[in-house]
């Protein structure tokens, strides 16, 4: 008789040992009772009815799923490749098991839909310039699809966009047009900059017409010291009327 006494209670006391569970601070235990929901545990020491209760422990922490590259065509047809890095945690651990069957799953089969879905919303151009903005619509797009699940997605990075060989030679191809178009306009600002200066030039010049003479005799010695040339030029006389008589009150002056 003691014996079996002894027998029942070292049964019942590994029953009750092998009932205990920990968790750590970043998990929930969700647990089932007879295949219905009971209600959350942990973090810490709790405790399990054996052959009774059973649960399904809990990640909070953040988790980062790799969404594969997907090929989808644009919103002016242009087929591209894209893929993206998502971002999520669980926020309601009961209905992340409750309502569907693998998470990490889910939530990436879903970015992968999403993806697709928002490259068709938009052009090339959008993709390649406002790579932010759509992945903060992708991740608004995702969060709404899975928060029944108790998933909250924190952040979804669009990484690399291939496009085919011949949009990239067009691309460079109008990148190069673009460099043009703003040099010619550059040298035509500077062209009229050029003109307007002159314009005045002109009519400082035309106030003296002696000065036109001085100033092109200024340019024959220039032209020719530079090619070192004898020159010989044709004045006015006019020119020389005006310089004689200036050399003549010169000695006047003088005395």
């Amino acid at each position: 008789m003691p014996i079996t006494i002894a027998v029942v209670a070292g049964v019942l006391l590994i029953i009750l040992i092998a009932g205990l569970r920990i968790a750590n601070e970043y998990q929930r235990a969700v647990v089932l009772r007879l295949g219905r929901l009971v209600g959350m545990r942990g973090p810490g020491l709790y405790y399990l009815i054996p052959l009774i209760e059973r649960q399904t422990l809990i990640d909070q922490r953040v988790v980062t799923a790799d969404v594969e590259e997907q090929e989808a065509i644009t919103k002016d047809n242009v087929p591209v490749k894209v893929d993206a890095v998502v971002w999520y945690r669980v926020t309601d651990p009961n209905r992340s098991v409750v309502e569907v069957q693998n998470v990490h799953q889910a939530v990436t089969q879903t970015a992968l839909t999403m993806l697709r879905n928002v490259i068709g919303r938009h052009s090339l151009d959008d993709l390649l310039k406002e790579k932010d903005k759509l992945s903060e619509e992708l991740r608004l797009d995702i969060d709404r699809a899975t928060h029944p699940w108790g998933i909250e997605v924190q952040r979804v990075e669009m990484k690399d966009v291939v496009i085919p060989i011949s949009m990239q030679r067009a691309m460079a191809q109008e990148a190069e047009a673009l460099r043009e178009k703003r040099a010619r306009i550059i040298k035509a600002d500077a062209e009229l900059e050029a003109a307007q200066r002159l314009k005045e030039a002109a009519r400082v010049i035309m106030e003296c017409p002696a000065g036109l003479e001085l100033r092109r005799m200024q340019m024959i010695t220039e032209v020719g010291a530079e090619q070192n040339t004898t020159t010989i030029v044709m004045m006015p006389s006019e020119f020389v009327s005006m310089a004689g008589a200036i050399a003549k009150m010169l000695p006047a002056a003088q005395s």
